[in-house]
């Protein structure tokens, strides 16, 4: 006679109530899988591009432009003209995407902050000076604010929402998951402007200007919605972790875990000295900054004293740049992990290093944009739909909702936030613009679809590891188990976030400076 474990036990019993999601979770990772790898894929759009560029212009498709009233036509882009403007202009349509530039100066700083430790200490005084009644908001909240460093920020947080759930007597499983899903469904609701903020308000830039030449989307251009749905977002983790995952049998780590092997939030007190030296220093940079931007005659204004137009915005990135890299420097040398100031570049080479894969996607899809452009076909397919959806007379809470839900299916298959927008912004963009729509509210219904449906992919490479963070306590949970974790938390965020951005819309609530909803 055979006896099964209670942890054999419980993992049948999983598999048993989450069938569908494991098949789900299959499909969407074999369909994955068989996409190629976005810098290829750009250019496998570009050759789609310019086989339907030739048939257009072939059928002499054109349409009257809304912002000069001239007739636009489609140009064929394997004619001789456009494989001239694709040879000649390649470098400069590199050399001028508007987010390379900026993406560069902000990492820079950046990767001193995050390669000295500075980014890690202060995490771990987040999430371990909070009662244990707040434990899991403090998480939640501290996964939306991570986003300053970027892709290290699931490197950092995730564990250790683990070691503070374990340090408040709560489930180290569960502060995984509370870690993870807030940081991937919750990426782009960051209250502090990331490098993300800058790709996407270049990308927004590029394909505004198909209709608009003089159109500038800053990177602090959602900011205030940023905010308030970050504060939103931290809340429903809450809610849901307390209502639905807590209740959850299953878990409790292996029992033949050793959790005193994973680590601690302990840090010496060396550490904490400079982090207080470093948040001194922000805070005194800060003081510096407000007092130069805000008397009404500072230089850094724009016309009329405007801040919403002005150098500051204009030169935010440096200002991200140079805070974070002085906090970081301050408490490098404080630490010991900078010998001297001469060590920075060496810790902003290597930031910019990590960033060598984007910089290359981004040469792909500079190229794509600029055929796009070129082709004219963005001016004829946002006319063309724009008229559609005026003469369908088509509200606009339902078009919003069609896009959200549009970009949210190719979320899942198309991880890379920078990679979709470049995609999907020169088409959506110029559309809503001609319905009155401005170019920023358009991006922060992409930035909701890029959030919600990331915890629950497979796709994303932080999915795998933050599976691997979970198999350090369950060492057989495999895909279908972490999915099962994060998607009823997915699912709350990506709908209450909505609500919010409908709230906002109706209320007409600024995204941010200069920034109009409607």
């Amino acid at each position: 006679m055979t006896t099964s474990t209670p942890t054999a036990s419980k993992q049948d019993d999983e598999q048993d109530r989450l069938p569908f999601i494991i098949r789900a979770m299959g499909v969407v990772e074999k369909a994955g899988n068989a996409l190629p790898n976005p810098f290829w894929l750009f250019w496998i759009l570009a050759a789609v591009l310019g086989i339907l560029s030739a048939i257009l212009a072939g059928a002499g498709v054109s349409v009257v432009s809304p912002s000069d009233h001239k007739t636009v036509a489609v140009r064929n882009l394997f004619s001789g003209d456009g494989l001239a403007m694709a040879l000649s202009s390649a470098v400069d349509n590199f050399a001028t995407f508007p987010p390379m530039a900026t993406i560069v100066v902000v990492i820079m700083g950046v990767a001193v902050a995050e390669r000295t430790g500075f980014l890690a200490a202060v995490m771990k005084i987040g999430v371990s000076r909070v009662p244990a009644s707040a434990v899991v908001f403090a998480v939640a909240f501290l996964g939306t604010v991570s986003h300053v460093a970027s892709a290290a920020a699931y490197i950092i947080l995730v564990p250790l929402g683990g070691l503070a759930f374990r340090a408040v007597g709560r489930s180290p499983i569960l502060g995984i998951v509370v870690a993870y899903t807030s940081i991937a469904s919750g990426y782009d609701a960051s209250p502090i402007p990331t490098p993300n903020d800058t790709i996407f308000a270049g990308i927004t830039t590029s394909a505004a200007r198909l209709i608009d030449k003089d159109v500038t989307v800053s990177a602090v251009s959602n900011w205030f919605f940023n905010i308030a749905s970050s504060l939103l977002l931290a809340t429903v983790i809450t809610l849901m972790t307390r209502w639905v995952l807590a209740k959850r049998p299953d878990l409790d780590p292996d029992p033949d875990v050793d959790l005193d092997q994973i680590g601690d939030l302990h840090l010496s007190d060396r550490e904490r000295s400079a982090v207080r030296a470093a948040c001194l220093t922000l805070l005194g940079l800060l003081v510096v900054v407000a007092a130069i931007v805000i008397p009404p005659g500072s230089p850094l204004r724009g016309e009329g004293g405007s801040i919403a137009e002005s150098p500051f915005l204009d030169g935010i990135a440096f200002v991200i740049a140079v805070l974070f890299g002085a906090t970081g420097m301050v408490y490098g040398l404080r630490t010991g992990a900078l010998k001297g100031i001469g060590d920075t570049p060496r810790l902003m080479a290597e930031g910019i290093k990590q960033m060598a894969p984007v910089l290359v996607l981004f040469f792909a899809i500079a190229q794509f944009l600029a055929y796009f452009d070129w082709t004219n076909l963005g001016d004829v397919m946002s006319v063309k739909s724009a008229d559609l959806l005026d003469q369908a007379n088509v509200p606009a809470p339902i078009i919003f909702l069609m896009v959200l839900a549009l970009l949210s299916i190719v979320n899942v298959l198309v991880t890379s936030g920078s990679a979709m927008w470049s995609i999907a912004a020169p088409v959506l963009v110029p559309t809503l613009m001609l319905l009155s729509v401005p170019p920023e509210t358009t991006q922060a219904i992409f930035r909701i679809a890029d959030s919600g449906s990331t915890a629950i992919t497979p796709m994303s490479p932080y999915f795998i590891m933050a599976l691997g963070f979970l198999q350090r306590y369950r060492k057989k949970a495999g895909i279908g188990t972490l999915a099962s974790y994060t998607l009823p938390l997915a699912i709350a965020m990506t709908v209450t976030w909505t609500l919010l951005f409908f709230l906002w819309w109706a209320l007409g609530i600024p995204l941010g400076p200069g920034a109009p909803v409607r």
